[in-house]
């Protein structure tokens, strides 16, 4: 079974009712393990909707949440310090970090926020 990190961006597409997300997370659920970093955690609740609290919480208790650790942080520094010229978040690099350390695939909305080379990333249309 196959690791999916889910970026920010499809989580909030689902809670908000967007086809699409919905679709691609009933499929990836059948065939994969569904991962979430602590970071995306965090990016959810920043712009959540109070209506949404308790479809976010149900949400989230069905996935692996995955913890920044040293290893996690020390690659997303990397991506930081290297890659200074593609203007990245640090957000963003801890979440590729994420990817990276836990061989996952990295399902994001926008694969222009992560031009790493050594993760592999997967479209989710809006």
């Amino acid at each position: 079974m196959r690791n999916i990190l889910l970026d920010t961006d499809v989580l909030i597409n689902f809670l908000r009712g967007k086809e699409k997300a919905r679709l691609f997370l009933e499929s990836a659920v059948r065939e994969s393990a569904l991962l979430c970093s602590v970071i995306t955690v965090a990016e959810i609740h920043s712009g959540m909707l109070v209506p949404e609290t308790e479809r976010t919480r149900e949400l989230l208790e069905g996935l692996h949440i995955v913890e920044v650790t040293r290893e996690i942080a020390e690659k997303a520094g990397g991506y930081k310090r290297d890659m200074k010229r593609q203007r990245l978040e640090l957000m963003d690099c801890l979440i590729a970090a994420t990817a990276y350390c836990n061989r996952a695939i990295l399902a994001t909305g926008n694969v222009k926020h992560y031009p790493m080379q050594d993760i592999e990333t997967l479209l989710v249309p809006v």
